[in-house]
């Protein structure tokens, strides 16, 4: 049996995707019990719509994908198509998925899944925090139930990604962000911060392209314009690989060091709206609520990912993919 039962909570958005097929890669390690989607990186039909064409394509339309929430709590929703593309999937053209989503409302499936295995489920939430915020409103016994959150989200010591200061998936929804985090949810937070150094570079997908089949190609199709942009707005040799470094943690949790922390976020100023305040130095007397990332094993975690990508490769191409 996997030893990590695990709903990720998504607004796929190119390393998004990424991260659906390290799960698929990953089956001694992860059950995979849903995917729940939410509008961020693309409007929440084009999100569910690449949730499901992404599972198709690695022959996993057994996953059932749960559609969540078209708009942020208190904001018109920002999507990031000069970084996803029109899609949100790059260059990526992939066959429709015959299969649909199923009926249930994401909120509810988080419920759910939650309470029915208390101390079981773990959520890598790798977009807005749209769903999560309205499961706790909904059912706030999910927070003393849920395993654990694993947040990719944040810009604790640098700056921003979508505005000087903010990091995009806090920043779509910082009101839902203020929720969770302020939940009593057992949160690790993996910001922006690191997640910035972990790099995909061409090199790497030239790597994977030696194995054929449809998974490599499409991961240089989506991720094509994604190393394009890094390169031309941050000056990055690769593109972050942000949200299968959040999933990563949960089963090789060894790739980080944690740091407890009192994390707050803005959402009443124009200016700084968005902002992810860590108390690092303890000024404000508020007991930490995150286990934050400081530091990430990048060379480890990236040779992990190509070889499970490949393995991956070789299994779609076996059951005839």
């Amino acid at each position: 049996m996997p030893q990590h039962r695990i709903i990720i909570d998504t607004d796929p958005g190119i390393d998004d995707a990424l991260t659906f097929l390290l799960a698929l890669a990953a089956p001694a390690e992860i059950d995979l019990i849903a995917l729940t989607t939410v509008g961020g990186n693309c409007t929440l039909e084009q999100a569910t719509r690449n949730a499901l064409d992404v599972l198709a394509l690695a022959q996993a339309s057994h996953i059932p994908v749960a559609v969540g929430c078209a708009l942020p709590l208190m904001r018109p929703l920002l999507t990031a198509a000069e970084t996803h593309g029109s899609t949100g999937l790059g260059n990526a053209v992939l066959p429709a998925s015959p299969v649909p989503p199923i009926a249930e409302h994401a909120v509810d499936l988080l419920i759910r899944e939650i309470l029915a295995a208390p101390g079981a489920v773990t959520v890598v939430a790798i977009g807005p925090l749209t769903n999560l915020a309205l499961a706790i409103r909904k059912a706030p016994r999910i927070v003393q139930a849920v395993k654990q959150v694993i947040m990719m989200g944040g810009a604790l010591r640098v700056d921003g990604n979508v505005t000087p200061l903010a990091e995009f998936n806090v920043y779509v929804d910082p009101h839902a962000a203020h929720i969770v985090l302020h939940s009593g949810m057992p949160i690790t937070l993996l910001p922006w911060d690191i997640t910035r150094a972990i790099l995909l570079t061409q090199q790497d997908v030239e790597t994977l392209l030696q194995v054929a089949g449809p998974i490599p190609r499409f991961v240089a199709d989506t991720t094509r314009p994604y190393i394009a942009f890094h390169a031309a707005y941050f000056n990055f040799a690769g593109c972050s690989v942000n949200d299968p470094a959040a999933l990563a943690l949960a089963f090789m949790p060894d790739l980080a060091t944690l740091e407890s922390v009192y994390v707050d976020v803005e959402y009443t100023s124009a200016l700084t709206m968005g902002k992810t305040v860590a108390d690092f130095a303890h000024t404000t007397g508020h007991a930490p609520n995150v286990q934050a990332v400081v530091g990430f094993d990048t060379p480890r975690f990236m040779a992990m990912l190509l070889e499970r990508f490949a393995w991956l490769a070789r299994r779609v191409v076996e059951q005839g993919g």
